[in-house]
């Protein structure tokens, strides 16, 4: 087997370490020394947007921001799934991943950051989602509501960054959330808010085996 070859590594403002790997055609981003994301893994964080757009009424002049930039998937997904006269945001913490989409993980995705309809925002996705309203808001930040790797990460899943995110929604609007895991607590919370919501598993892989990942849509009902 070819062993893992560091092509980057940089500090995120948190000030943990994170860095790019390559074996052969395959790509690996860890942070803190953990495995954090891989390219062979990409059908859940594609499914993210797949299953969070298809819930929205309409798909063109729409406003979707995406959580987590990782590998680009989830981006190219949401991308796919909406009008030519949609928006597209992108809030991602750590510059480097900015940096590596635009170059050497640029091909893995179809290069998304270079359609036109994206923004992209370097920093905390809490201070993007007060900029809605958002038609839809996909979260693919740290494992998920549980377990977490940075306990900075979980108030974007408590009651109030639930209640954030509610706020931030346009009437019918969808909140798509990946997790490593399923978290029945979560569910919850994004009920007793008010949303419609429920929980799919998913391939982690695109071959359908192995393990698997957990998806939320919840949608906001419109008020009458």
């Amino acid at each position: 087997m070819l062993p893992w070859k560091r092509l980057d590594a940089d500090q995120a403002p948190d000030g943990e370490v994170i860095s790019l790997h390559q074996r052969g055609e395959e790509f690996l981003i860890r942070a803190g020394g953990r495995d954090l994301m891989s390219s062979r893994d990409d059908a859940s964080s594609r499914a993210l947007a797949t299953l969070g757009c298809a819930a929205l009424p309409q798909r063109d002049a729409v406003r979707v921001l995406v959580g987590g930039l990782g590998l680009g998937y989830t981006l190219r997904a949401a991308l796919d799934a909406v009008g030519d006269g949609a928006e597209v945001h992108v809030a991602e913490l750590a510059p480097c991943v900015v940096r590596w989409n635009r170059g050497p993980l640029a091909h893995l995705a179809g290069r998304p950051l270079e359609d036109r309809r994206v923004s992209v925002h370097e920093g905390d996705v809490r201070q993007v989602i007060s900029r809605g309203p958002w038609d839809a808001i996909l979260l693919d930040v740290d494992n998920g509501p549980d377990p977490l790797t940075h306990d900075n990460n979980e108030a974007l899943y408590s009651r109030r960054g639930v209640e954030q995110a509610y706020r931030a929604l346009s009437p019918h609007g969808v909140v798509g959330v990946w997790s490593f895991s399923d978290d029945p607590g979560f569910t919850r919370r994004l009920q007793r808010q008010g949303f419609e919501a429920h929980v799919e598993r998913v391939s982690a892989s695109r071959t359908g085996r192995g393990r698997y990942h957990y998806i939320w849509v919840a949608r906001r009902p419109s008020r009458v």
